[in-house]
């Protein structure tokens, strides 16, 4: 019996601030951070019956201590899920959430799934990039990896040897717009909805955390300009134009359209299609060059299509290598329009759901825009894109 492909619709997402590793979450759990993010949405979208929910995939980037124990499954048991909803662990480093997203829709797609929870959670106080692992060493002895691609600083510097014309001035322009757009998005009330304030011990007790540590508004080009490079002498990638080490977390929750409009579920934003591709490791920062060509080929769209881009800011330079392939001017405002990681940060693993979460808050905010994309690049030499359609699209611009 033959089977028709069905639409996946995002119904919601949230994420916890965003803390400074060290900060504000250092003595808080990864999977409680998860927790909480799921009895959020749980809490936004009382029409959906807990049990309905047919599976939970959670990603984290290093999957020991707290961030182990199949994250899934054991963060949906004590979000107070019912025994029966299964889950599982996802690891693709920072598109973790993302490739949790884009399995648990393509299961739906199938008919295998009709409501399933996404999330992605890095704790890099407690985690801190690189723990525990042990490379193969015929990586280097080989040649099949430049031991560059294991620091991404170095990465990055790599490709802003690759597009000279990417000078360090336009990447500290780039993450001065991304803290002023933050800033701006922050003061007007966009970001804070689809943020669950976060309860830590503290000397007076408990604090509530509501807004990201990261973010510095005071920030200008000439502070930009002075701070050290510290992965290459007089090199281009400083802590200014790039993601800082963060603690968080971020939820989606996942539905076939027919499912979503059966339960009087909102539907915010329509999934077109998914890409992943890979490049030389060494330059890992251009990957969603060819993963986003590789989505819009098999969606039948061309980037004249897209009205809106959500890149994370894992580096400045990585988004100005992608904006500067498809003719994208560096000041565009389709791209993050709310800002971005270089201001809020870059909880490794949980990023791809705050860019999807970002948005559906641009759909939100522009009816008129119908296709938006979020992308990402991915340690290792990878790139992952997801293309959406609004599906509060109003019609021809």
């Amino acid at each position: 019996m033959g089977r028709s492909v069905r639409d996946v619709v995002f119904v919601d997402g949230v994420r916890t601030p965003f803390g400074k590793a060290g900060g504000a979450f250092a003595g808080t759990r990864s999977d409680d951070l998860v927790v909480k993010s799921f009895r959020e949405l749980l809490r936004r979208n009382p029409a959906l019956p807990p049990a309905a929910i047919d599976d939970v995939a959670v990603a984290a980037t290093t999957q020991i201590g707290d961030q182990g124990l199949t994250l899934g499954r054991s963060a949906g048991i004590l979000a107070g899920l019912p025994s029966s909803v299964p889950g599982y662990s996802v690891d693709r480093m920072c598109a973790g959430a993302m490739t949790a997203v884009t399995t648990l829709s393509a299961g739906i797609m199938a008919g295998a799934l009709d409501i399933a929870l996404a999330g992605g959670v890095e704790h890099m106080t407690g985690h801190p990039m690189g723990e525990g692992i042990n490379p193969n060493p015929r990586f280097v002895a080989e040649k099949l990896v430049d031991t560059d691609a294991l620091v991404m600083g170095k990465t990055a510097e790599n490709i802003h040897d690759r597009y000279p014309k990417i000078t360090k001035e336009r990447a500290d322009r780039f993450a001065l717009g991304s803290q002023r757009k933050t800033a701006a998005a922050y003061a007007a009330g966009h970001l804070q909805p689809d943020i669950v304030p976060v309860a830590v011990p503290s000397a007076d007790g408990w604090s509530l955390i509501s807004v990201d540590e990261g973010p510095r508004p005071e920030t200008t080009l000439e502070g930009l300009a002075g701070l050290k490079t510290p992965f290459r002498p007089h090199g281009r990638v400083t802590a200014g134009n790039s993601s800082g080490l963060n603690d968080g977390a971020t939820a989606a929750l996942l539905a076939s359209e027919e499912k979503a409009d059966e339960l009087g579920l909102t539907k915010k934003m329509r999934m077109v299609g998914y890409a992943f591709a890979g490049v030389a490791p060494e330059i890992m920062g251009v990957g969603p060059v060819p993963s986003t060509e590789k989505a819009l080929q098999r969606a039948g769209l061309a980037i004249g299509d897209v009205d809106l881009f959500e890149i994370n800011e894992a580096f400045a330079v990585q988004v100005l290598a992608f904006t500067d392939h498809f003719g994208i001017d560096d000041e565009d405002p389709r791209v993050n329009p709310l800002g971005g990681a270089i201001a809020v940060g870059h909880p490794l693993a949980s990023s791809g759901i705050r860019l999807m979460t970002y948005l559906a808050r641009d759909f939100e905010m522009n009816p008129t825009a119908r296709y938006g994309l979020t992308t990402m690049c991915i340690g290792l030499g990878m790139g992952g894109t997801v293309i959406w359609e609004n599906v509060n699209y109003a019609g021809a611009k």
